[in-house]
């Protein structure tokens, strides 16, 4: 059996993984990010010791990013403009490569989420759908009629740019390049810094949610009026409100008023916007998907 190595790449912690699916995980291990150095070292420790268990097949790294996920180029697998301090224009893949002498699979973390989510998740059986992430940061991936979104580089979902009322939403947006971007306006950074508390203080009934789901939905009926996906998964910590996908399905509608006419809008809503199927390990399995895809090439 081939023993696959998956690498959710986060800005705040690494999770590096073994196994072969979701119902087959032989080994697991989470740390902190901290300097390139010591994190990418951790991470070739942990699978120089499963590889002594079990030969690896491949390695899939879902990276935060931005990404070169473009195999031609000279700096495939580095991390490029990224304001976490100390990663920007770090090779994460070739070292990782080169220690284990296996091949290695690289794309964005959403990218790679919604790879396995189209594997083993909420988007198995369809070839146009898209998974965004809503956490620490904003991004999106997805797959356009079975590949996996790429062009130039790569997408930047989180930071369209989104109508901002400023009379009845005066908050400028945490974003360095935009400010009140996607991102800017809607990741978890965004609202501890617009209410002064992280929303997982939040209770249910807090207008925060309402303005949540506003700007959520203003980017999702850009989504579905540009790309016409089949399905649309929301990911991160911050969809672990209860009540949020309501609030974001009941707005979408509102938004889109009738004019896109397909049943799985107009009556399946609840089955169009959901929730990733493999909850919060999208990320490790899209990695182990990713790995999949290198054993192909």
């Amino acid at each position: 059996m081939r023993i696959l190595g998956g690498i959710e790449a986060g800005g705040t912690k690494f999770v590096c993984a073994t196994g072969t699916g979701p119902d087959d995980i032989h080994a697991e291990i989470r740390f902190p990010t901290t300097t390139p150095q010591e994190t990418i070292g951790k991470a070739i420790a942990f699978f120089e010791e499963e590889s002594r268990r079990n030969s690896l097949a491949a390695i899939g790294i879902a990276s935060f990013g931005p990404v070169d996920p473009n195999p031609a180029s000279p700096t495939f697998g580095y991390i490029t403009t990224t304001p976490k301090p100390g990663w920007a224009n770090v090779d994460l893949a070739g070292p990782i490569g080169q220690a284990l002498a296996v091949p290695v699979g690289f794309d964005t973390d959403v990218n790679g989420a919604a790879l396995g989510e189209g594997r083993w998740g909420a988007a198995q059986g369809l070839d146009t759908f898209l998974y965004l992430t809503i956490g620490t940061g904003v991004g999106g991936g997805g797959k356009v009629r079975g590949q996996l979104m790429h062009g130039l580089l790569h997408p930047e979902m989180g930071h369209m740019r989104l109508p901002h009322d400023w009379q009845a939403d005066p908050f400028e947006g945490i974003c360095p390049f935009h400010g009140d971007c996607l991102e800017g306006m809607a990741a978890g950074p965004a609202i501890r810094a617009r209410w002064g508390q992280p929303a997982e203080t939040l209770p249910p009934d807090h207008p925060a949610w309402q303005l949540e789901a506003h700007y959520l939905a203003l980017a999702l009926s850009n989504l579905v009026l540009t790309i016409s996906p089949q399905r649309i998964i929301l990911g991160g910590g911050v969809m672990s409100e209860p009540r949020i996908f309501s609030a974001v399905r009941f707005q979408v509608l509102e938004l889109l008023n009738g004019y896109v006419q397909s049943p799985a809008i107009l009556q399946h809503i609840d089955d169009y916007i959901v929730p990733p199927g493999l909850g919060n390990r999208a990320g490790v399995l899209g990695a182990f998907a990713l790995a999949e895809t290198a054993t192909y090439d």
